[in-house]
Parts: structure tokens; C-alpha cells; sequence
């Protein structure tokens, strides 16, 4: 799991291969310009554990809010991630912690009781409304115990887009809540990002409305929320996704079905993560270009050469669309 087209308004193991390290990002992009004007009260600190919600918290903070994305760009993959003390100290003093949850980033999780005990966390897995396969959203695991990553389910919820409006509104809620004197300034913020996120939605529902029923298989599940959002049906053979979701290879058999249904043309497209390494799903890619199957790129985190969240993935989306023949 690891890291096109119009813009908007405006057999190796799987490794995390992105640019980049930890670092702060403050203020907004496309939403900053759609609700411009001064912050009427101390800016709030926020601390965000990754980039994929960064952007999103910084946009509807604005002027009024200090934010904090710890691994930015990561080079690693925010599961294994191990926190030095510097990234501690991003957390002391926090006012609103944002997190993916999901045992995507349990270390920010850690690092918010420990060192931010009072401030308030907003966990997006949990807004999502995602389950756990297995159904033990809350187990514990002992510290290097191996457990089965499939049973935590799908942490990749900044695809779901019904998970980015909830995320979007507990953001705003908080924000008010911990600067009640700009609180409509909050709002005009997320009334902001709203307007600016209304191609993103539009272009999910166009696809939908053209190539819903159409199939697709996927290199690893980051896709996959979205690819429900617009009505595609995951044929990824079972077998694959569940040694893709544990980071281990696919047994020859389950690599065999993959190439098999590419080489049969059983699915409309292959989404393809360019984050990740490996001569497995190289092989993957191989085999759905040799077959004519289009192979639509996406990533796991926010390209560094991309200004907004809503842009990178509307790019994503066009990419996808093209792919299915959905016309312009």
C-alpha cells in the first residue's frame, strides 16, 4: 500500500515507495480564495497524522487554524511507521487531533493520548462507517504479535467520498467548538470547500450514471471505496486482495487467477497503484496491457506536484472515466 485529465476549479513483497518525510503544512488551496477574510481569534493548533486528510482539514481551517501534517509525502507506509521524539513533539500543545484510524496509523493515535491527552480526536475510519471484516474494530493487538490485516478491513477512507463530507463536518464542528468566536468563519469555510468539491462529486456521479455494472480489478484495496462510490464491481480474485491487504505475496494460484481473468478480458479496467513496488504487481500490469485492458493509475497519498485533495483526485477520476468510455 503506498503512492492525469483535468483540473478543477481552479514477486517481491508490496513496499510503500513515496517521496518525502514529516513535516507542517499550513493553510489551504483551491477553498482558501472562495472564502478569504481574516481570523477573528488566535488560530487553533491542529496536528493531522497524514497528508490524504491534511489538505482537506487545512482548507476549512484557514486563517484560524495552524495545521500540523506529520507524515507529509511519506516515504514509509503510515502502518509501520515509528514515530521519532520530534514527531512527539508535534503533539504537545494540540487543540484537534485528525487521524485515519483504522490501524492505518495507530502511532498517531498513541502519540494524541500521550502527549495531547486533552485534546479531542476525530478519526475518520470511525466517521466512515466501516467494519472490520472480522468485526473487532476495537481489538488490541500485543506489541509484534502477526495478525491478520484483512480482518481491520479497508483503512483507505479518503476514498470513500461519503467519509471526506464527515470528516469535513466533524472538522468544522470542532473548529467551533475550540474558537466559538469564529465560528461562522468556520462555516464560510466549509461552505467554501463545498463549492469547490462540487466537481468531484459531479464527476462520481457522472461516471455512475455511464459505467455503473462495468467491473474493474485492483493491484491493492486503496481504490476500492471509490470504486463502489461509482457503481464498478471489484472481481479481483479473493485470494489476491487477501494477501494484498496482509502485505504478503500472493500464493502462485491467486497470481495465476489475476493474470488469467486480465489475459480474458474479465474486467473493464485495472486500477493500478504507481506507489508500489514489486515484480508482482509489475506482472499485473504487464499482463493487463499485453491483453487491452486499460490500466488506470492512482496513488495512496497526495502527489507532491498536486495542490488541492479535490484535484487529485478529480485527475484520478477523469483518468478513470476516459478508461470506461465515459464521454466528456
Amino acid at each position: 500500500m503506498r503512492f492525469l485529465a483535468a483540473s478543477v476549479l481552479l514477486a517481491a513483497p508490496f513496499v510503500l515507495s513515496a517521496c518525502g518525510g514529516s513535516g507542517e503544512r499550513a493553510g489551504s488551496s483551491d477553498a482558501s480564495t472562495a472564502a478569504s477574510g481574516e481570523c477573528p481569534t488566535d488560530p487553533v493548533d491542529v496536528v493531522v497524522s497524514v497528508d490524504q486528510w491534511g489538505d482537506i482539514v487545512s482548507q476549512l481551517g484557514g486563517s484560524c487554524a495552524k495545521v500540523t501534517t506529520v507524515l507529509a509525502s511519506s516515504s514509509v507506509d503510515p502502518h509501520d511507521y515509528e514515530p521519532s521524539p520530534s514527531d512527539a513533539a508535534l503533539f504537545e500543545g494540540a487543540q484537534l487531533v485528525v487521524i485515519n484510524g483504522g490501524h492505518y496509523d495507530e502511532w498517531a493515535a498513541k502519540l494524541a493520548a500521550s502527549s495531547a491527552p486533552d485534546a479531542p480526536v476525530i478519526n475518520a475510519f470511525e466517521l466512515s462507517g466501516s467494519e472490520p471484516s472480522g468485526g473487532d474494530a476495537g481489538h488490541e493487538h500485543e506489541e509484534g504479535a502477526d495478525h491478520d490485516h484483512a480482518d481491520e478491513g479497508n483503512p483507505h477512507v479518503w476514498y470513500k467520498p461519503s467519509a471526506v463530507s464527515s470528516v469535513a463536518k466533524s472538522v468544522t464542528s470542532e473548529l467551533g467548538k475550540l474558537a466559538p468566536s469564529a465560528t461562522d468563519y468556520f462555516a464560510e469555510r466549509h461552505a467554501a470547500f463545498e463549492s469547490v468539491m462540487k466537481p468531484y462529486y459531479d464527476t462520481i456521479a457522472d461516471i455512475k450514471s455511464h459505467a455503473s455494472g462495468k467491473s474493474f480489478a485492483a493491484t491493492e484495496s486503496v481504490f476500492d471505496y471509490m470504486g463502489e462510490a461509482v457503481g464498478l464491481q471489484n472481481r479481483t480474485p479473493e485470494g489476491y486482495q487477501l494477501s494484498s491487504a496482509n502485505e504478503t505475496e500472493p500464493t502462485p494460484a491467486d497470481l495465476d487467477a489475476f493474470l488469467r481473468l486480465l489475459a480474458q478480458r474479465g474486467v473493464d479496467v485495472l486500477i493500478y497503484n504507481t506507489q508500489t513496488e514489486g515484480s508482482v504487481p509489475e506482472q499485473i500490469r504487464s499482463a493487463a496491457q499485453n491483453a487491452g485492458v486499460p490500466v488506470v493509475e492512482v496513488t495512496e497519498t497526495v502527489p507532491p506536484d498536486t495542490d488541492s485533495f479535490q484535484n487529485w483526485q478529480i485527475r484520478q477520476l477523469d483518468s478513470l472515466a476516459k478508461a470506461l468510455g465515459v464521454p466528456d
